[in-house]
């Protein structure tokens, strides 16, 4: 069970790369959305951890080198945005023949569901955005945007937009945190600032799924009613 809290874990991953987790923030986030085999991986969680070591009093007091803010800033959006294309063309060339496996460790039918539901409760537009923001949906998203035949200009677009909102907003806040802390109190703050970051970053998603709920229980019935929900069950 540790080496599955290892994989979880930002700061072991960014400890273990050592002077190559520039490189190694870069392929993870290349990996989680673009390989099916990359949703376990700690997008979100990374991507404030390695803002906040790019502050270079943080980076010296956890013993590791600092993370280059810029080159993050330039690199995780394209990386971000590069396996998202590459996840839309694989989606667009196999169609369903790429999920007909069985179920695995590495690979469960029921995620593949749960990226098509959302995309098809949010619109091609808001569900590309919004999945990036969503563990395990943001890596299956992709290629189901192509099995659903979301037009390659339509979902690069999109893509590009949800890609730099996704991996600015969050190396920006965690950067914002780490100028903010104590170096030598940074373990006490890391772990639930990275949590509670991840939260509100669910926020506009929790939100719409509200809105959604309360237009769909005011559509009206075809007897002219509107629709009521049993909630006394």
């Amino acid at each position: 069970m540790d080496w599955l809290l290892n994989l979880l874990d930002p700061t072991w991953w960014l400890t273990i790369l050592g002077a190559f987790a520039t490189v190694g923030v870069l392929a993870i986030i290349f990996a989680e959305t673009g390989l099916l085999l990359g949703f376990f991986l700690p997008g979100d969680s990374l991507l404030v951890a390695a803002g906040i070591f790019s502050s270079a009093s943080v980076a010296v007091g956890m013993g590791i080198e600092p993370i280059s803010l810029p080159v993050l800033l330039i690199g995780t959006p394209l990386c971000a945005v590069a396996g998202a294309q590459i996840g839309h063309f694989l989606g667009m060339k196999f169609g369903r023949k790429m999920f007909d496996k069985p179920n695995s460790r590495l690979f469960k039918k029921e995620h593949v569901l749960r990226a098509e539901e959302f995309f098809e409760k949010f619109g091609p537009a808001k569900a590309v955005v919004l999945a990036r923001f969503v563990p395990i949906v943001r890596t299956f998203m992709n290629p189901v945007a192509g099995v659903l035949e979301m037009s390659p200009k339509r979902f690069f677009m999109w893509n590009v937009i949800g890609g730099v909102v996704w991996t600015e907003g969050l190396i920006l806040l965690g950067y914002f945190l780490g100028s903010k802390v104590d170096p030598k109190q940074i373990d006490r703050y890391i772990l639930p600032g990275v949590f509670l970051i991840v939260f509100i970053s669910l926020i506009p998603i929790i939100v719409e799924f509200v809105k959604g709920r309360r237009a769909a229980k005011a559509l009206p019935t075809p007897n002219g009613k509107h629709h009521r929900v049993n909630t006394k069950q």
